[in-house]
């Protein structure tokens, strides 16, 4: 009983948090005059309410966060939170059914970007601003922020922290505490993303969409206040900016704090995952690039590469941007911008995917098996740089490709039984688990996920939701033996 009025008493906090940010956007349909006020003071009104509910009520519920409180706790936040948040988007635009306005809302809290809304230019800024806001304040993690706020109220940290990023995770040069590290990475992702901001601006947009592309390029996840999305700009120098901040967004945040802090580019060239990510993407713009030329596709190679370059980046980062529809282009370019999406991404940044570290760890596993296959009874340690990997952590990776690759094949044929073509089955599903947001022919750049039927929303949502929480998060819930003592 403790164990559910603990979550309950957690959830209602982080439901009350939410209200307050949906406040900030009835402040701001009120300075514009947008005519969404009444939608966000009735959504804020509701969302506090229900929260305080939950929230003072267990007010003496001993604060004991376990194992196995902390994964059903990350299960029902992010899987609960998006149905407060569709409020402000069903009390605004009345046709809007609930299963759309939830995969709205749970592509932006996923930083996924996908969207199946349409005439996004012409939505209110303060609805343009909450989508936006939804997926910064995800960026770094809904449970990863509140661990800066639970010791607070006497919650243990460290069980929600390893339930929300599973695996291999960096602490050196870190603050030694849970929630000292979560500020600090806090600040540095809000350090960035106001560079971001002020150098959009310099770029050529307006402040309001320096601000929601800012969001969106930190938290990688794609949004944007126009239906055709950075292409509507079709600013070199727009481009280039937010190349730049999607890179850093895709790189662990702990190296640029120790960066930061250090006052050195040492950590990043320390960093193998860094540059694995790095020397990755930019072989993949050329080769990619000179496809393009090759094929005809663009006049010369300059211009192949200037759209290679950021489309590529935009979705093997797993953001989502689009200037152009990569859906007409030779089809091995857009394939290995999925598969890019799967792998690039670090771990401790905002992308998705299996991450980089997982892949590198991988690679050296096979190596080290036909270095066995070779010489039998030779010993030798996996190593990354001068760390012998431990087994155990081999085991771990191993098990979580399986299960990656084990879900993507159930959802697209589960999207294959609905009636979607494989394409698109196969595209929604990578773009969606990925947390990476276009895919191709039905849900390519240039449509969105409207065509789908509620159904085929559903699962897109899902698989949101099981790609942002590295799996293991929700699976585990399903395993006998995780819940006995």
């Amino acid at each position: 009983m403790n164990v559910f009025l603990t979550i309950v008493h957690i959830f209602g906090l982080v439901t009350m948090g939410f209200s307050g940010l949906m406040a900030t956007c009835w402040l701001t349909s009120n300075i514009a005059e947008d005519g969404a006020t009444e939608a966000f003071l009735l959504g804020t009104e509701i969302t506090l309410a229900l929260g305080a509910l939950m929230f003072f009520p267990t007010l003496r519920t001993p604060k004991k966060v376990t194992r196995q409180t902390g994964f059903l706790l990350v299960a029902i936040t992010w899987s609960l939170t998006p149905v407060f948040c569709t409020l402000p988007l069903m009390m605004y635009l009345p046709g809007l059914s609930f299963i759309d306005a939830y995969f709205e809302v749970a592509s932006a809290l996923t930083t996924t970007g996908a969207t199946i809304l349409s005439g996004i230019d012409q939505l209110p800024m303060s609805i343009n601003l909450w989508r936006h806001e939804l997926c910064w304040i995800a960026g770094m993690g809904i449970i990863v922020f509140a661990v800066a706020i639970l010791p607070v109220l006497g919650i243990g940290g460290m069980q929600l922290y390893k339930a929300e990023s599973p695996g291999t995770v960096k602490e050196s040069d870190l603050p030694p505490r849970i929630a000292q590290t979560a500020k600090a990475l806090w600040l540095v992702y809000a350090g960035i993303t106001i560079v971001c901001i002020i150098a959009l601006h310099f770029a050529g947009m307006n402040w309001f969409d320096a601000i929601c592309h800012a969001f969106s390029a930190m938290s990688l996840s794609g949004f944007s206040t126009h239906d055709s999305s950075v292409g509507f700009f079709n600013s070199l120098s727009i481009e280039i900016v937010l190349i730049t901040f999607q890179l850093l967004a895709a790189i662990n945040f702990a190296t640029h704090f120790v960066a930061l802090r250090k006052k050195s580019f040492n950590p990043y060239i320390d960093d193998r995952e860094a540059r694995a990510f790095l020397i990755l993407i930019v072989s993949s713009c050329l080769v990619t690039a000179s496809v393009l030329w090759k094929a005809g596709t663009y006049p010369d190679f300059y211009t192949a590469l200037r759209h290679a370059s950021f489309n590529l980046v935009t979705i093997a980062t797993d953001c989502g941007f689009a200037t152009q529809d990569f859906n007409q282009w030779p089809i091995f370019v857009p394939m290995w911008m999925l598969f890019l999406s799967c792998v690039s991404a670090s771990s401790g940044s905002t992308g998705g995917g299996i991450r980089m570290i997982r892949t590198i760890i991988l690679v050296k596993q096979a190596r080290l098996e036909l270095f066995k296959f070779i010489h039998p009874y030779a010993v030798k340690s996996m190593k990354i740089g001068d760390t012998v990997v431990n087994s155990n952590i081999v085991t771990s990776v191993t098990g979580f490709i399986f299960l990656y690759f084990i879900s993507i094949v159930i959802l697209v044929f589960t999207l294959l039984l609905s009636g979607l073509d494989f394409i698109t089955a196969f595209s929604a599903v990578i773009a969606c688990f990925n947390n990476a947001g276009p895919g191709l022919n039905l849900v390519g750049p240039a449509t969105n996920y409207t065509v789908l039927s509620d159904f085929q929303t559903g699962v897109c949502s899902f698989a949101m939701l099981l790609g942002r929480v590295q799996i293991f998060s929700i699976v585990i819930l399903f395993v006998p033996e995780f819940w006995r003592k």
